[in-house]
């Protein structure tokens, strides 16, 4: 729907879909003009998006998470990033959104493989008010952006169509005794464990890791003095993602503070519902307590 707002709101902002038509039916019905498919071709539709930025357009490719950031990365390193061409990748059903198709269509590398492409902003919206939020504040921007969006169940997190700033975590709750810092579904696990460990006395502080590229530095450092505890969540390999980059900057900054990085496990993944991967994996309000209180109790 905001792309097709946007769409209707400016005469630069074209689409561009890698076999994802029914995801934007809308707008492909009412702005045929705008909308561009390209099959499962994913390569050939960024190097096409960076072509018609490069005319002056800013255009948005929608494509699969499994086969984004994977199939694309050389495109969007070569054609886009380097140039710092203003195209917009759209990555839908990441994680493990589509885990019942097994382990091609896992898509949990794309934040390691983004975050390290030089030039490119990296966003995960929690739920779709965040993404309409991205979507809108991302338009102007002048440099292309890279949108992960799971789609795998996760809880809404925003009644309103948040104000998310430029590199900047939102913070969803406070707390004093811990703080978990989450992206995508994580955000909305980990306010529901918020709300799971309150009977015990646990006072959990939440922030939404909307952009993991910039990375909101002083947020995570803020966090580390006024609980002195963190707890990293993704539907991502805990190599590369969030978790890695939140201790690289601990790191960085020489900041001691107890740790913990919740994730996917580097190992070969099950194949089931994206409810059931999402219990398996530990990625509910349950599992995200679990691993507060196992971080709690080594302090």
């Amino acid at each position: 729907r905001e792309l097709l707002r946007l769409v209707e709101e400016r005469d630069d902002v074209v689409v561009l879909s890698a076999d994802m038509g029914n995801a934007v039916a809308d707008l492909r019905e009412r702005r045929p003009d705008r909308y561009f498919e390209f099959g499962i071709a994913e390569t050939n539709t960024v190097s096409v998006a960076a072509g018609m930025a490069s005319c002056g357009l800013i255009p948005y490719v929608v494509s699969m998470g499994p086969f984004g950031a994977i199939k694309c990365a050389e495109q969007l390193r070569a054609d886009v990033a380097a140039t710092r061409l203003p195209v917009r990748f759209v990555a839908r059903l990441s994680g493990l959104a589509m885990g019942f198709f097994g382990a091609s269509h896992h898509a949990v590398e794309d934040l390691a493989i983004a975050r390290s492409i030089t030039n490119l902003t990296v966003a995960a919206p929690s739920d779709e008010n965040a993404a309409a939020a991205l979507l809108r504040s991302t338009v102007e921007h002048d440099g292309p952006v890279f949108f992960r969006v799971s789609e795998g169940g996760g809880a809404q997190v925003y009644a309103d169509v948040p104000v998310i700033e430029h590199g900047r975590f939102v913070q969803v709750r406070d707390g004093s005794d811990a703080t978990v810092i989450a992206t995508g579904v994580g955000v909305g696990a980990a306010v529901g464990a918020a709300r799971l460990l309150e009977p015990d006395g646990v006072s959990l502080a939440v922030l939404d890791a909307a952009y993991l590229k910039p990375l909101d530095e002083e947020a995570i450092l803020r966090a580390a003095e006024a609980t002195g505890a963190i707890l990293t969540v993704e539907e991502h390999n805990v190599v590369g993602g969030l978790g890695t980059a939140v201790a690289e900057v601990l790191g960085r900054r020489r900041v001691a503070v107890d740790l913990r990085v919740h994730g996917l496990p580097d190992d070969d993944l099950d194949v089931a519902t994206p409810a059931a991967l999402l219990e398996r994996y530990g990625l509910t309000p349950q599992g995200v307590a679990d691993q507060v209180q196992a971080l709690l109790a080594v302090r």
